[in-house]
């Protein structure tokens, strides 16, 4: 009897300990998920996302928005006290503080964001299963010049036979950089993809060592496997890009005719090389108007040489000549020994334009310190040449060469893309495809 009545309350206790454990247990899990909603400060607003998961180690927690091209940023010191969570964000310039209660059954956190001498309050609300309006993603390779590239393709909830690829740009820039961008396109009802060039993320090859040509038999490949895979007709996609690869987006509608329209963001209306020495200027504007015009003659040098098209004899011979010049130090000259050959900076748009019959928005931005400022006018006039009436030129006031609004703002801790940026793609392309 004594053994019964004994296993009996060790029974009841240990329905005890799981009664009490499965609410809290219940509750952790509940607490995790996507927290969405609307930060302002003034006349500063943007949506962001606080995703908070949890794993063997504690809670995570990650930071997104697609106004600022960040997706899932990890935050950092995570804390969790009862019903409070901490965390925060370290930039090169600041610190951002968040702290954060849950609220209403979970369903809520409140909290606040501390940064400089700035405290801005906040509530994001808890996403549902099904109101989250999240594109869908799915991993590809495919082949290009004997190498395995690799890309994702972003799905829209409901698919139209649409589509937007994302061109690669200049320099060690993986699909991570377009990332957000991709997303917002799924968002807009298009079948979106993005892929890493050559030698970046998960791809093979080295983009530094080739030619433009190579890369841009890389995007054409690319945009081929991505119509065969999808089955969407090359009639019914476009592709967009920005800075180099904007300059790739007439080379490669004059080749594959059958693409819908270009986008074309930040592109110069010159060769590369050009845009580089005309940013390297505008870095230097502080020098007298004689100087600045000497120096850039130099710094032209040795931007063609890199280009292949100064010898190193030559160019040591003209800096040798300018090396007491007052402003010689703010001329940039590489190891010469050590400097690889890059032809890409001999690369100009233009002639492309030139041909190109295909409908294009070009956007550009009023602060765009890279491209030269007569960029449009030179790209409107080649498209008049090419017979193209089928092209809109929008300037964004503000709008710096990544299409970051730069001018003035309640709360200058983010930087966000142009409130019209998206808005001014998604209204174009819809008189394309309708």
């Amino acid at each position: 009897m004594t053994h019964h009545l004994f296993t009996i309350l060790i029974s009841i206790f240990t329905i005890g300990i799981v009664a009490c454990n499965e609410p809290k247990s219940e509750q952790e899990n509940e607490r995790t998920g996507n927290y969405v909603g609307n930060f302002k400060h003034g006349d500063f607003s943007d949506e962001i996302q606080i995703t908070i998961e949890k794993d063997s180690t504690g809670y995570l927690a990650f930071f997104s928005s697609l106004a600022q091209n960040a997706n899932r940023i990890p935050l950092q010191s995570v804390m969790v006290v009862e019903d409070s969570i901490n965390f925060h964000l370290q930039s090169d310039f600041f610190k951002y503080t968040f702290k954060n209660k849950w609220s209403d059954n979970n369903s809520l956190l409140k909290g606040s964001l501390s940064v400089d001498t700035v405290t801005v309050s906040y509530t994001l609300k808890k996403e549902g299963n099904n109101d989250n309006g999240s594109p869908g993603k799915e991993g590809i390779s495919f082949k290009s010049d004997g190498l395995t590239l690799h890309g994702t393709i972003w799905q829209p909830i409901n698919k139209n036979n649409r589509a937007i690829i994302i061109l690669t740009s200049s320099g060690n820039a993986d699909r991570s950089a377009s990332r957000a961008e991709a997303i917002q396109f799924a968002k807009m009802g298009f079948t979106t993809f993005h892929y890493d060039k050559r030698g970046t993320g998960n791809s093979g090859g080295d983009w530094s060592s080739v030619t433009m040509k190579t890369l841009l038999a890389d995007d054409m490949n690319a945009i081929q496997y991505f119509s065969r895979q999808t089955n969407i007709p090359l009639e019914n996609i476009g592709i967009k890009g920005s800075s180099q690869g904007a300059a790739k987006v007439p080379y490669i509608l004059t080749e594959m005719p059958a693409l819908q329209y270009g986008i074309v963001v930040s592109c110069p209306g010159s060769s590369l090389l050009e845009s580089d020495l005309n940013y390297w200027k505008n870095s230097n504007a502080e020098l007298p108007k004689e100087d600045l015009e000497e120096a850039a003659g130099l710094q032209k040098k040795v931007f063609e040489f890199i280009a292949g098209k100064v010898s190193k004899g030559d160019l040591e011979n003209e800096i040798k000549a300018k090396q007491t010049a007052r402003w010689f130090e703010n001329v940039w000259i590489p190891n010469l020994d050590e400097t690889s050959l890059d032809p890409k900076l001999l690369y100009d748009p233009i002639p492309y334009f030139q041909t190109t019959k295909q409908p294009l928005l070009i956007i550009e931005g009023s602060s765009d310190e890279i491209i030269p400022s007569n960029s449009a006018a030179v790209i409107e006039k080649a498209l008049e040449q090419a017979g193209n009436t089928q092209c809109k030129i929008v300037g964004l006031e503000g709008a710096s060469h990544s299409m970051y609004f730069v001018g003035q703002s309640d709360f200058p801790y983010w930087s966000k893309i142009h409130p019209d940026y998206f808005q001014t793609i998604e209204n174009w392309v819809k008189t394309v495809v309708d």
